[in-house]
């Protein structure tokens, strides 16, 4: 009899924690939909013109020719910023892109900027060996790294300098994803936006902010004191190391409000399937234990807790579950058409679509010991040059 009790009690345990979980991933999702909506559309800078003076040097790497790139490389000359410099960073000066920068250069000589050549190579990141040169030949305090796909609204900087307060050490953006041209660009947009972007600001709001390698703005002397550029060498991604650093000196990683954009154009599956494969392999060769937690973001297997909650509460399965799906997407269509992200008749099919590729991709993440990026050959996820970086920015730690 006593065996008989405990065993029902088990089980209303069981049950009750397959309930309060499904609770839990419905209330994170819903939380993120109404934080990113709210952090998206609040766009105005109080006392904007105190940051337009401030002098900022932009580093954009540039490897290759891509989709809007003359559009995006030529929004960086027109900002509205008072006093700024541009520095362009190839690794080849064979690269197809060089011609371009250097006819924007030529076309734009109200901006002071420049092109520098060179590869430095650090460690396994082809973008950061490609950013040291530039780092080091920066003119002002205030640098910010944006990738050549970010395109820039004329008060770029001025949000940027908005969003540092006093315990800052690093002010992010990741993509926001537009201008989507076909089935398969709407799905990277889909990925991007209604799922990485609202996570990110989600734990942002949370006070859990982490890097995003698009766009970065640093404070020089920041850097410096914690071990220089090359300390984003000690993970093969710079934005994992950069969240790292920050926090291992008691700062924060903050967001801009609202994201800058990333016009999309064109894309195959294959390309948005490597692109995801990549970061998700990054993430778990950086954050392992958070890696392993994505499984339980909404999608495939929160279904499963919401389909095994009904029987707990005298219901079907299947109710619950479809409950569950009604309003998953209704929130993320809700985020879609205030946000401006793609709302068409088959978004529903792209949203439930990622959602089951997300559960392949995790599983995909877990094999892999390099990742390639446009195309060069396999980059190691670990390797000497990680290793030394590390040990310097020990080396700064105990100094």
């Amino acid at each position: 009899m006593h065996a008989f009790s405990t065993a029902q009690g088990n089980l209303g345990l069981a049950g009750l924690a397959i309930v309060a979980s499904c609770g839990l991933f419905l209330a994170a999702h819903l939380a993120s939909v109404i934080i990113a909506a709210a952090r998206w559309r609040n766009t105005a800078i109080a006392k904007k013109e105190r940051y337009s003076s401030i002098p900022v040097t932009i580093l954009r790497p540039v490897c290759g020719l891509e989709n809007f790139i003359e559009e995006t490389l030529s929004s960086t000359f027109r900002l509205d910023h008072r006093r700024y410099e541009i520095v362009f960073c190839v690794a080849r000066g064979s690269d197809p892109v060089v011609p371009l920068v250097e006819r924007l250069i030529a076309a734009n000589p109200h901006v002071p900027s420049r092109l520098l050549i060179g590869d430095e190579r650090i460690g396994s990141n082809p973008k950061l060996n490609n950013l040291v040169k530039g780092w080091e030949q920066a003119r002002y305090e205030w640098i910010a790294m944006a990738d050549s796909n970010v395109l820039m609204p004329s008060d770029y900087l001025e949000h940027l300098l908005a969003a540092w307060q006093a315990d800052t050490g690093l002010v992010c953006s990741p993509p926001f994803a537009s201008r989507a041209e076909g089935l398969w660009a709407e799905l990277e947009s889909v990925f991007l936006n209604n799922y990485q972007a609202r996570y990110q600001y989600f734990a942002d709001t949370l006070g859990l902010g982490f890097a995003q390698g698009k766009t970065m703005l640093w404070r020089r002397h920041d850097l410096e004191n914690w071990g220089g550029i090359r300390a984003l060498a000690a993970e093969p991604a710079e934005d994992a190391a950069a969240t790292k650093l920050v926090r291992s000196f008691g700062a924060r990683v903050r967001l801009v409000n609202r994201p800058f954009e990333q016009p999309l154009g064109s894309r195959s599956f294959l390309a948005v399937w490597n692109r995801q494969l990549r970061w998700a392999r990054l993430r778990r060769a950086t954050f392992p234990l958070l890696y392993a937690l994505e499984i339980f973001s909404p999608g495939v297997v929160p279904l499963v807790s919401a389909a095994l909650a009904g029987p707990v509460l005298g219901v079907s399965a299947l109710s619950t579950a479809a409950v569950f799906l009604v309003l998953v997407y209704a929130a993320e269509a809700a985020l879609a058409w205030t946000s401006g992200s793609p709302l068409r008749l088959r978004s529903p099919v792209l949203w439930v679509g990622r959602d089951v590729l997300l559960v392949g991709l995790w599983t995909c993440g877990w094999f892999g010991r390099s990742f390639t990026w446009r195309g060069e050959e396999p980059h190691p996820l670990k390797d000497a040059g990680a290793r030394m970086a590390r040990s310097g920015l020990q080396a700064v730690r105990r100094g």
